[in-house]
This record gives structure tokens, sequence and C-alpha cells, in this order.
């Protein structure tokens, strides 16, 4: 258990909230209004006939091309030996300029040899975080960076692959597991499908980081829950900082 506990105090647990670039279909550049009406032909709807752009505001801010991070949240354990205790620590990182959320998050992997850790993050979080930051011209930090590293080389972790076992059943919900792990729920007064109106309509950054927050420690006890020679450990949770510097509401 102790080389076990070495090795989660290297964990990063991550979670990114995420929104349409902008607000409405209509605002977007010509030439991306044009690629995103070919997106989506390829979209799978149940609603029937949808005018041009009519899933933009629900759809785009998944795909990096459309969308942008609006929050990261991550959090880490320290394991104290003397007490036996294992503390957990969070912090978020919101601005209106995605460049420079990203930039500062950039700068937390650059300090530590951070292993990365997010339910379905090498699907999503880890590939967007990627594509948004080249985006904006950043260079990638050492724990995103996988071009020519070998499979073992490349040190991203993923809740929901654990879980698969190597099994290639479908996608499985973090609140799923956290269901079946008696973990609690992150989903209070929020949950995905609602960040971007939360974001673009109500411009309540508040909730979306509270939120983010709850789904980065919901994914660090599921991963707890799954080595269960660490029930007995005592779990404290230090406020949570907030790297927010010039967001205005």
């Amino acid at each position: 258990m102790a080389d076990f506990l070495d090795q989660l105090s290297s964990i990063l647990f991550l979670d990114i909230e995420t929104a349409s670039v902008t607000a409405k279909f209509e605002d977007l550049p010509v030439r991306l209004q044009e690629e995103w009406l070919r997106k989506e032909r390829l979209i799978q709807t149940d609603r029937g006939e949808l005018a041009p752009g009519d899933l933009y505001f629900e759809k785009a801010g998944i795909h990096a091309e459309f969308g942008q991070v609006v929050c990261v949240g991550v959090g880490y354990f320290q394991w104290k030996k003397k007490e036996k205790k294992l503390t957990y620590r969070s912090k978020v990182f919101a601005h209106e300029e995605e460049r420079e959320l990203l930039l500062e998050f950039s700068a937390l992997l650059s300090k530590k040899k951070w292993n990365l850790c997010a339910h379905n993050g090498k699907e999503f979080d880890f590939p967007y975080l990627c594509r948004r930051m080249l985006v904006q011209g950043i260079s990638l930090p050492e724990p995103l960076q996988i071009s020519g590293k070998k499979p073992w080389e490349i040190r991203h972790l993923d809740t929901m692959e654990l879980w698969k076992f190597g099994d290639y059943k479908h996608y499985t919900r973090l609140e799923l597991l956290a269901s079946v792990f008696g973990v609690p729920s992150s989903k209070d007064d929020l949950d995905g499908s609602q960040v971007n109106a939360t974001f673009h309509l109500e411009r309540d950054i508040e909730k979306i980081k509270k939120y983010c927050l709850r789904d980065v420690e919901v994914t660090a006890r599921v991963y707890l829950a799954m080595n269960p020679q660490l029930d007995e450990l005592e779990i404290e949770v230090e406020n949570q900082e907030d790297s927010r510097k010039d967001h205005k509401d």
C-alpha cells in the first residue's frame, strides 16, 4: 500500500467544462459557420427537421474546433504518514479569456511530473485541452505531449477505461460509478448539458466552478474506491483555491 500512496500523490485529477465559442451560431466567422453546418449534418437527432445552425448552441461546446474551455478543476492527494491520513486539495481555473485560463493551467502542469486522471479523459478532456491550447498558440506542457511517445510513456489515467478492464462496453457515466461505489453525486443543481446556457445566458461562472470541482472530487473518490485497500484511510478535504483574477460576471 505504501507504494500506491506514493504514486497517488503524483496524480492530478481533473475535469474541464466547455461552452460554444460564441453564444450564437450567427456570431461565428463565415468559414466556421460553413464548417459547422457540415458537422451538423453528421450529428444524429430524433427531433425531425431542423433549420441550419439549430444544433449549434446545444452541441458546439463538445467540439474543440467550435468550443472553448471555460473552467478547469484539479485535485490531488497528499499522504501524511505520521497521521495516516490522506489530504485532498483542489483548485479551479476560470477566466473570461480562455488563453489566460489555459496558460495558468499549463504552468501548473509544468511544476511537477504529474500523471493526469479524468473520467473519459482520453476521449475528451485531454485531447480537448491539447486542441484548445494549440488554437490559443500555447505550447503543450509535457504531461499533454503524446506525439512520438510509446503507449506506456503516456502518463494518462482514465477512470472509465479502468472500469472497462479491457472490455469494449459502451460509455459509463461518472455518476453511475459514483452511485455504484456510494460516492456523493456532483449533480446537485447543474449537469454537463446545462453548462453552455449557464455560461452564455446566465453568466454564472461560480455555479460552473462549483460543479466542476465536485466532478473532480467525485473522480478522485471513484479512483480510490477502485483500490479497496484504502477503505480504512481517513480523507481530509481542504478548502478549495480559486485562480480566477479578472472574471467579471
